[in-house]
């Protein structure tokens, strides 16, 4: 991509206490160039901006230019936010994958919903999964000049035509090449596997995992860990797809097979090195691992231990639950229900507390059609669905994990994956939200000695049918 086609860096937020900010940048300004050149995405900003003197070129709101020559400390962060991370543009996925997400959704939501992104400065910058089937040799000498590792690769399987099959894409078959590629130059991934029962399960599944773990053993592992999550399946997919749900029976199969490869794994590379997403064991009706099973947990993102985590955090911060609150006061706190047996021990913990009550709703979700449901794909339909007309006491307590922002960045401005929008569940439902981003959100909205008045969630409590949250409801459309 040419420097001409290099859109302006669209700022839009500019930190407190900042250079930015002496330098009176403003949310709406527009990073055009810096000492000369024009940063493609946030990787080029970053790079660029490490210089000890730096001379830039800013448009402003009222599309005046301005040139702006500072010096600052070696590798000192300007302080500046950008509306997306790539300003040249989202590189597209160019597979068919029938188990993909974004196919399996409705039409007529909004647009951002419905982006394919298969973007290695995605993988690097948050984490995000990519097949590695798009990219130009541009790229490759991009990744190995930059050294941007470890990126994070949807493998589902190293057979290549099994690879191909499932992506509908011959050049997926290439992935032992590009693996050791990787190897070549020292480079790491975290590698994804989606299990699709009867497709590459089995036998497939232990050819993926025994061809993975040779890229494991070297100074630098090339594979540093792997993750295998079960495949989710709405009822807006295609009809004439091959794949099924994964059943309890088929959970149980999965988990025995690779905790089998995980004792040898460990014997032999010192490590667990493949780990199984939360939700087989959710699935199976068996115990999670304990938490030392998880080591630094590398694949935390990927639904690996998070509910671990979470469990370990509000034990080491429920010691700190007082023993009553007043007033009295009683929430519902939203979850999808393959986590209710395992969250069932923190709401016990916390209707501990003298005048607190909090009910756990374990929803499954209408919307998509699915009877077991993880708490991220819940929809404002499904809560209003299942909830409207119940006692939930003084407000709902909401994962945030179901959420994304609007491009207004307003707490009272997030949508869920069906569009609808935090003030209109609070509006359907009559009653305060509270957004839970953790555990000490948690314990401050549910303990706060006046319910309504924590810090975080403040603003949720003024959630309900008034004229201002309507008119936060009619706010440009939200990124997805």
């Amino acid at each position: 991509m040419s420097e001409a086609t290099i859109r302006p860096a669209r700022i839009t937020r500019v930190l407190a206490d900042s250079i930015a900010e002496d330098l009176g940048f403003e949310p709406g300004d527009q990073l055009v160039s810096i000492n000369g050149q024009h940063p493609r995405d946030l990787i080029d900003y970053r790079l660029l901006c490490a210089d000890e003197e730096l001379s830039l070129e800013v448009l402003d709101a009222q599309g005046q230019t301005h040139y702006v020559d500072l010096e600052k400390d070696y590798d000192a962060d300007l302080g500046l936010e950008f509306e997306t991370a790539l300003f040249d543009g989202l590189m597209q996925c160019n597979n068919r994958c029938p188990f993909c997400f974004i196919d399996q959704q409705p039409p007529g939501r909004r647009q951002t919903l419905y982006l394919k992104d298969d973007d290695y400065r995605l993988s690097f910058l948050y984490g995000s999964y990519l097949t590695l089937t798009n990219l130009t040799g541009r790229d490759w000498d991009r990744i190995a000049q930059l050294r941007l590792s470890p990126l994070y690769v949807s493998v589902h399987a190293t057979e290549p035509e099994m690879r191909s099959h499932l992506l509908k894409n011959p050049r997926a078959g290439q992935l032992l090449e590009q693996l050791a590629w990787f190897q070549q130059h020292r480079l790491q991934i975290h590698a994804q596997v989606v299990i699709c029962p009867g497709i590459n399960d089995r036998v497939h599944l232990d050819r993926t995992l025994q061809d993975l773990a040779q890229f494991h053993s070297a100074t630098v592992p090339t594979v540093a860990s792997v993750a295998i999550v079960p495949v989710g399946l709405t009822k807006f997919r295609p009809s004439d797809d091959e794949l099924v749900p994964v059943t309890p029976a088929q959970a149980n199969q999965v988990i025995d097979q690779v905790q089998r490869w995980q004792h040898q794994f460990r014997h032999h590379l010192g490590t667990t090195f493949a780990w199984l997403a939360d939700e087989w064991f959710l699935m199976a009706g068996r115990d999670l691992p304990p938490a030392c099973h998880y080591e630094t947990y590398p694949q935390i993102g990927n639904g690996v231990g998070s509910i671990r985590q979470f469990l370990g955090e509000f034990d080491q911060a429920a010691q700190a639950l007082p023993t009553e609150v007043t007033p009295s006061r009683r929430f519902t706190w939203v979850v999808g229900n393959t986590v209710e047996g395992a969250f069932q021990p923190i709401v016990q913990r916390l209707n501990q507390v003298d005048g607190l009550t909090v009910t756990l709703a374990a929803l499954a979700s209408e919307y998509w059609g699915q009877s077991m449901t993880v708490t991220g794909l819940l929809t404002g339909q499904d809560i209003v669905y299942a909830l409207q007309g119940q006692d939930l006491g003084q407000g709902l307590l909401l994962p945030s994990l179901m959420l994304k922002p609007s491009d207004s960045g307003r707490l009272d401005d997030t949508y869920f994956l069906d569009d609808m929008g935090v003030a209109t569940l609070s509006q359907r439902l009559n009653l305060p939200v509270w957004i839970i981003d953790g555990i000490v959100t948690l314990i401050r909205v549910c303990t706060a000695p006046h319910p309504g008045l924590a810090d975080t969630g403040k603003r949720f409590a003024q959630v309900r049918s008034d004229n201002s949250l309507q008119a936060a409801e009619s706010s440009p459309a939200s990124l997805a």
